[in-house]
């Protein structure tokens, strides 16, 4: 079964008419945007950071923050959005600036929990900067939270990750964390 045709099988179980003028083309919409929203099982660290690798003297913290971030909860397959805030330590090499934010959307666009989505993204700008430190904090709203369960509107989730220098030198954590706030 195609994920058109299981779309066209949920909403007639919920009740719907899919043949009804608002419905025809709702099955094969919902699975291409379902194919769009979790796009990132498609792509591969290596492909977003596309040899984007520079050699520098720099061994100042590197800031890359807001950036926007659309997930799907893979627990109710809701939306999470936020933004996340990604640092790291120069170790001889830095990273383009766009593939920063790249790295966040191909880890934001698979079914994931918030907390290990920022664990991976820690881990990767690690694996290929080769950084001293690494730090990643993503604040983010739930739709799981909002629209259901406890029906919680104002709510904010915010996980943190500290690899290496953010995690061993209390200062360098505090700096970072003192620039996103």
């Amino acid at each position: 079964m195609t994920l058109e045709q299981h779309y066209a099988a949920i909403l007639e179980q919920l009740g719907e008419d899919i043949t009804r003028e608002g419905l025809i083309d709702t099955p094969k919409r919902a699975a291409k945007a379902m194919q769009y929203l979790c796009r990132g099982y498609g792509q591969t660290l290596e492909e977003v950071t596309n040899g984007a690798l520079f050699s520098s003297d720099n061994s100042e913290m590197v800031l890359v923050r807001d950036i926007e971030l659309y997930s799907l909860c893979e627990h109710h397959i809701l939306p999470f959005i936020g933004k996340a805030h990604v640092a790291y330590m120069p170790n001889g090499k830095v990273l383009g600036l766009s593939k920063v934010a790249r790295i966040v959307d191909m880890y934001a666009r698979r079914l994931q929990i918030q907390e290990n989505l920022t664990r991976q993204v820690a881990e990767a700008i690690e694996q290929v900067t080769g950084a001293a430190g690494v730090a990643v904090v993503i604040e983010a709203r739930h739709m799981c939270m909002m629209m259901r369960g406890v029906e919680k509107q104002n709510s904010v989730m915010v996980t943190s990750v500290m690899l290496g220098q953010f995690r061993e030198n209390a200062s360098t954590r505090a700096e970072f964390l003192g620039l996103v706030r």
